[in-house]
């Protein structure tokens, strides 16, 4: 197979998307030239110095041909798969059908899996086939693989790096932590290529990163503030860039990242293959995937609504905010058994004040948050996975993209600031077809989310308490006395 895509004749192809902008927006015949034209100009010229590159792999095996368009719709209604665009290639059921080459397939057995997830069922072939690719699933779907694995074989499939050259893969992630994640991922299944992969991210030196970046690597995962910082420094370049990942987009959008991933795509070549990853769809991750993207694909596994994960038991208890402490210390004396239990906190100051607290009565528990060195993050987290800390409070920064596994509960001892954060904190546990158990305090303050939380409890099929179900009415939450603020959780009945 040519390394090299001159299909001249593909929607998708260099010729045609080399006029599309470094955006992948379309062009405008009849508006004055602006700046943005002028960047695409610039980059259209780039383009014509690059060399073409392949970048559909993807060979139908038989068993997948043979599929009967009744036979697809069962396989995604079954496994919750909707799909839109063109030419839609059909879900595979079974590693060896996605036609991975046998090292890859290798990474997969060792790594002890059984069958693809729902997204890696239907996003493999389509990221295979080189186009464009927008990802709709919650967090702990398998998407991290969905676009891990055709990446390696995309670098492999292209000229080898040559010195001074840029990565070929790009991985944007919005926080340190999932970005270190992704790279151990990374590490893992590219091991058999020999493919060199480095993590750029704030909050640590530079030094050894811009000694990654100048040996050379294939595959860069990467925050968006500190890879700017290293491309205006010159340790590193994006030209060879052809495969683009936005993980997390809405994550990265909430945290005020747009602007730094519009001057980070600017500088990469338009007839890359972009894959856009986010757990949820509200408008402005759909305006930001229309500036990016060209004739994608769109995969959504569930719903577009947001939903939480159905194996997570959810329980909210109705309560004031002096009564937190001690029913938490009530929670933890009926669910501690050595379980990893992560508490999420709304600020750091509340996050550290709760473990200085807890450790004070005798509890193992360690913090997590922004202001914490790289290195402590780093180390509380290994605390944490190994279990000799089994208790972590963390601020949002751990919410998405934190990867532990056997996570049992999750405390929301303060309601997030929204429902999708609410989904993603809950997220960390029932992970990877586990099952796991979340519980929230819910004050007056937050009732302004009863409904939408009412809402999110239902469609999982999870208990209403009478309280929540009249503050989603609209009513006042009913008045807690002295005896209610100091009866504590008891067994574990008072949980809705």
């Amino acid at each position: 197979m040519s390394r090299f895509d001159g299909r001249a004749a593909d929607p998708a192809s260099y010729r045609d998307r080399r006029s599309e902008g470094a955006f992948g927006g379309g062009t405008r015949a009849f508006a004055p030239p602006t700046k943005a034209d002028a960047a695409a100009a610039t980059a259209a010229a780039e383009l014509e110095g690059l060399p073409r590159f392949e970048k559909n792999f993807y060979v139908e095996v038989p068993a997948v041909a043979g599929m009967t368009a009744e036979e697809v719709e069962a396989y995604r209604r079954r496994r919750e798969i909707t799909v839109e665009g063109n030419d839609v290639p059909k879900p595979v059921g079974d590693f060896r059908d996605v036609g991975f080459p046998e090292y890859v397939l290798q990474e997969i057995t060792k790594a002890g899996f059984t069958e693809p997830t729902p997204i890696q069922s239907q996003g493999w072939p389509m990221a295979l086939k080189g186009r464009d690719l927008i990802g709709i699933a919650e967090t702990g779907s398998g998407k991290t693989l969905a676009y891990l694995l055709p990446a390696i074989v995309h670098v492999n499939a292209q000229p080898i790096l040559a010195p001074g050259d840029g990565p070929i893969v790009l991985v944007l992630a919005p926080t340190r932590e999932l970005a270190v994640q992704i790279q151990q991922e990374t590490t893992k299944f590219g091991a058999s290529s020999k493919i060199k992969s480095t993590c750029i991210y704030g909050g640590v030196p530079k030094g050894p990163q811009v000694r990654d970046l100048q040996k050379g690597v294939e595959i860069i995962i990467a925050t968006p503030g500190r890879l700017i910082d290293m491309i205006e420094s010159h340790h590193t370049n994006l030209r060879r860039v052809t495969y683009l990942v936005l993980d997390e987009a809405d994550r990265m959008l909430d945290m005020g990242f747009e602007p730094q991933i519009k001057k980070i795509v600017s500088q990469i070549r338009p007839d890359r293959q972009t894959l856009y990853w986010s757990a949820t769809w509200p408008k402005e991750v759909e305006q930001l995937a229309r500036n990016f993207l060209f004739d994608p694909y769109k995969v959504i596994i569930g719903s577009e609504e947001l939903k939480a994960n159905h194996a997570i038991s959810q329980h909210v208890e109705i309560l004031s905010e002096s009564q937190k402490y001690n029913k938490l210390v009530n929670l933890l004396e009926d669910i501690m058994d050595g379980s990893r239990i992560l508490i999420f906190m709304d600020t750091k100051k509340g996050c550290d004040q709760i473990t200085r607290q807890l450790r004070m009565d005798g509890w193992p528990a360690l913090s997590i948050h922004g202001d914490k060195s790289q290195a402590e993050r780093d180390w509380v987290l290994s605390e944490f996975k190994s279990g000799k800390s089994p208790i972590m409070t963390a601020t949002d920064v751990a919410a998405r993209g934190l990867d532990v596994k056997d996570v049992k509960y999750v405390i929301n001892y303060d309601f997030p600031g929204s429902l999708e954060d609410y989904v993603h904190r809950i997220g960390r546990t029932g992970r990877a077809g586990a099952t796991g158990t979340a519980y929230t305090f819910f004050t007056a303050a937050n009732a302004r989310f009863a409904k939408d939380l009412i809402n999110i409890l239902a469609e999982a099929g999870q208990k209403v308490s009478p309280e929540l179900a009249n503050m989603g009415r609209g009513a006042p939450p009913p008045s807690l006395g002295y005896r209610d603020r100091y009866r504590g959780h008891g067994s574990g009945r008072s949980w809705s």
